[in-house]
C-alpha cells in the first residue's frame, strides 16, 4: 500500500514542489525522495539509482518484484559509459537513437553508480538518454543515474498522461513535473547487447532501424531476465483483454484500428491506421475503457509490422497471452 505523500525538506519549499520545477525534483532526488518524470515514452516514477533505500521505496509504491530490474537514465552517452561498458555496437546504437526511447542492456562498469537493488542483483545494467525536455534538465541538475520505471502500480497500464501518473503512484512522490501527454505512448526498445545483439523489449525504435545498423536480431532466450516489462501478464486493465477481435461483446469497449464503425463502446486507436497514432493512445484507451466499467475489452487486429510488433507485445502481455 501506498503511504502518505512525504513532507519535503526546508531546502525545497511547498511552492516548488507544487510547480514541479526540475531544480525542486533534483533536490528531492538527492535526498532520496522520489519524483514524478515525464518521458518521451511513458511518465516515470524517479529515484536516485545509486541509492538503495530510494529504489526500495520506488519497488514499494509500484509494487513490483524486486527482481525485476530497473532502467538507469542518464543525461547524455558519456554519462552512460560511467556506468556502463559499451561496445563498438552501442556506440553505433547510442549515436543514432540517443536521445531517444532505446534502452541498451550492457555489462556494469566497475565503480558504476548503479545500486545491484536497481539492477535486481544481476551483472549488467539497463541504459538509456530520454530526448523529453523536462526529464534531460532534471538529469542534468541531479548529475547521476536515475532509475524511473513506468509510474503504474506494477502489471497496470503504463500512464500516458500526468493525471494518469498521479493517479498511480502520485502519493509516493515528493515532486511532480508536468510535460504534457507522452508523445511515444509506449516503453523504449530494450536491445542487450552481451554475447550477441538481442531484442529484449519491443518498442518505438524497430528491428529493422536497429537490424539496419548491427546485423540481425537474436531472440531474447536467456537474457530476457535483464529486462523490464517481460512478465507473462503486464500493462494489464483491470478488465480482461480479448485480442483480434472483429467487434464487442456485450459489456466490452471495443478497441478498434483503422476504419471502423462509430458507436458509444468504440474507442478508435488510430482511424486511419496509422501505428504511431495507436502506439501513443494505448494506454490512455486501456484506461478509458477500464474507467467506462468495461466488462473486457476487445481490440481489433494490428499488424505486426514495424512498431506493430511493439504494440502488439504490450497487448499480448495485458491480456495474459505470453508465457
Amino acid at each position: 500500500m501506498v503511504g502518505p505523500r512525504p513532507e519535503l525538506r526546508p531546502d525545497v519549499s511547498g511552492r516548488e514542489a507544487e510547480a514541479g520545477s526540475p531544480e525542486a525534483a533534483a533536490c528531492a532526488l538527492r535526498e532520496g525522495r522520489l519524483v514524478i518524470l515525464p518521458t518521451e515514452t511513458v511518465y516515470g516514477l524517479a529515484a536516485d539509482a545509486g541509492d538503495p533505500r530510494a529504489v526500495a521505496a520506488v519497488y514499494a509504491a509500484k509494487g513490483r518484484p524486486a527482481f525485476n530490474p530497473l532502467i538507469a537514465h542518464v543525461a547524455d552517452v558519456e554519462a552512460a559509459r560511467r556506468i556502463a561498458v559499451f561496445s563498438p555496437e552501442a556506440e553505433i546504437l547510442a549515436a543514432a537513437f540517443w536521445p531517444g526511447p532505446l534502452t541498451l542492456v550492457l555489462p556494469v562498469q566497475a565503480g558504476g553508480r548503479v545500486c545491484d537493488l536497481a539492477r535486481a542483483g544481476l551483472d549488467t545494467v539497463a541504459v538509456r538518454v530520454p530526448s523529453h525536455p523536462l526529464a534531460r534538465r532534471v538529469l542534468e541538475a541531479f548529475a547521476g543515474p536515475v532509475a524511473a520505471p513506468s509510474a503504474n502500480r506494477s502489471g497496470r497500464p503504463s500512464p500516458t498522461t500526468f493525471a494518469a501518473a498521479l493517479s498511480e503512484t502520485g502519493e509516493a512522490a515528493a515532486v511532480a513535473l508536468d510535460g504534457g501527454p507522452c508523445e511515444i505512448g509506449l516503453e523504449s526498445t530494450v536491445v542487450a547487447l552481451l554475447d550477441t545483439p538481442r531484442l529484449l523489449r519491443p518498442g518505438r525504435v524497430t528491428r529493422d532501424q536497429i537490424e539496419a545498423l548491427v546485423g540481425p536480431l537474436a531472440e531474447a532466450e536467456a537474457d530476457a531476465r535483464r529486462s523490464p516489462g517481460r512478465l507473462t501478464r503486464h500493462y494489464a486493465p483491470e478488465a480482461p483483454v480479448r485480442l483480434e477481435a472483429k467487434g464487442p461483446r456485450p459489456g466490452e469497449t471495443f478497441l478498434a484500428f483503422g476504419p471502423a464503425a462509430e458507436g458509444p463502446n468504440v474507442l478508435n486507436l488510430s482511424p486511419s491506421g496509422d501505428l504511431e497514432e495507436a502506439a501513443a493512445n494505448l494506454f490512455t484507451f486501456l484506461r478509458a475503457a477500464d474507467a467506462r466499467g468495461a466488462s473486457g475489452i476487445a481490440v481489433a487486429p494490428i499488424p505486426e509490422a514495424g512498431l506493430g510488433e511493439a504494440i502488439n507485445d504490450r497487448l499480448r502481455r495485458a491480456a495474459g497471452a505470453i508465457g
